[in-house]
Formats: structure tokens, C-alpha cells, sequence
């Protein structure tokens, strides 16, 4: 059976940083398992919402026991993704955390995984490795005063529970947003020493992507180490 893996990419942007990332993550894992078989979503091009506490998911004898009641754009999308060899997801980083919409995509994926027991057990269907890849526009000294990691770390923590597996994890800073920072209000930033860091740093960055997307494509070949 053909092996499948998902890169969800949270961002609004089709073609720039976490999306380009994304792809040389999914390059990493088919240069290790060249038959497997991957694919970017954009969660941006669905029509969906978060979750809605609706509890049916935890219902005893309920139809949706175990799994989302909601019917929408991410339905089919959701079972797939628990039954897939490996998840990689990519977002930007806004006010300090990850988007919206791949916040409410892991909602509807994780909140019917989780048991209300004294173990907090998973529902999830096999042990999944996850990675997490990060883009931010601030420096790395930046994330770190603002202990960005810390933050980040509680739902990379819980979709080690749920799936089984330690979440891997690439932080990509100091981002270049804009292809011209003229045509925007950002003194801020300097255009000219972000467009110069994309054209030294970020070949680098997707670099280590595809060698993160190679830790993912070990994890399923070897789940025991």
C-alpha cells in the first residue's frame, strides 16, 4: 500500500515562505521514500470553521463517537489525515502563535483523538509522526525574548500525545514578506536587508526543510527509534 504524506500548509500565501517550505519538506521525505506519495493542502482554499463544542464526538453510542460531527469543506480532509504515514504543518507566525485556520483544522483533527479519561488515551487510529515547520518575520533573538518556542510547544506537545511520536519541529526567522517593501507602510523592516537575507538565508532554510522532511520520512520507516 502506497505510503501518504500530507503537508498542511496554514498560510494565506500559495507561493511564498512557509508554502515553499513546505514543498522542499515533502522533496526530503520522497528523496528517502521515493514511492511514497505526498501532497501540499492549502487550508485557505477551504471553507470551514473550528470547533464548535458540540461534544458529539464524545457521545457514548453516538453516531460521530470519536470523530467530528461537523460536515464542511475539511471533512474528507480530516480522515485522511488520520489515516496518513505523516503530517507536516507549516504556518506563519501571527501575534504569536500559529493562523486561525490551521488553529481550527487541529481543533477538528485532535479534539475527537482526546479521551476525558484519567490517561487522557488517544482514539487516533495509529501512531503518526508530525512535524511543525515555523516562518516569522522576527530575528531569532527575537523569538527567543518572546519565547515563542515555549508558546508553540503546547500543540506541538499534544499531537505527540494524540499521534505517538515526538513532534519535529524547524523555526524559520527574520522572513523577507514582500518581493518590493516600498509599496507598503514598513519602516519597520529594511526592504533591501530583507530581500538580501532571503537571497543568503532562506536557500539555507529550505535546506534544513528537506532534511527535517528526511527525519519525518525516517520516522515512518523506523516508528521504534
Amino acid at each position: 500500500m502506497t505510503m501518504k504524506i500530507y503537508a498542511i500548509n496554514g498560510s494565506p500565501r500559495k507561493n511564498w515562505n512557509t508554502a515553499t517550505l513546505l514543498q522542499h519538506a515533502l522533496e526530503g521525505v520522497r528523496g528517502c521514500l521515493p514511492d511514497a506519495s505526498t501532497e501540499l493542502v492549502n487550508l485557505y482554499e477551504h471553507t470551514y470553521k473550528g470547533c464548535t463544542s458540540c461534544f458529539q464526538c464524545k457521545k457514548l453510542g453516538g453516531s460521530s463517537y470519536g470523530a467530528c460531527a461537523i460536515h464542511d469543506g475539511i471533512t474528507p480532509l480530516l480522515e485522511e489525515a488520520l489515516h496518513a504515514d505523516a503530517l507536516i504543518f507549516g504556518s506563519p507566525i501571527y501575534f504569536s502563535d500559529i493562523t486561525g485556520m490551521l488553529k481550527c483544522f487541529l481543533e477538528r483533527l485532535l479534539f475527537p483523538c482526546f479521551v476525558y479519561d484519567k490517561d487522557y488515551s488517544s482514539l487516533a487510529p495509529k501512531k503518526l509522526p508530525t512535524a511543525f515547520l515555523y516562518t516569522m518575520n522576527v530575528s531569532h533573538e527575537q523569538m527567543l525574548a518572546n519565547r515563542y518556542p515555549e508558546r508553540l510547544h503546547a500543540m506541538e506537545a499534544f499531537l505527540g500525545h494524540i499521534f505517538g511520536a515526538t513532534t519535529l519541529v524547524q523555526y524559520v526567522t527574520d522572513t523577507c514578506q514582500f518581493s518590493d517593501y516600498s509599496k507598503y507602510k514598513m519602516e519597520l523592516f529594511s526592504g533591501a536587508e530583507k530581500t538580501a537575507r532571503r537571497e543568503t538565508q532562506f536557500p539555507q532554510d529550505c535546506a534544513h526543510a528537506r532534511e527535517l522532511g528526511s527525519q519525518v520520512a525516517a520516522a515512518i520507516a523506523h516508528p521504534g527509534k
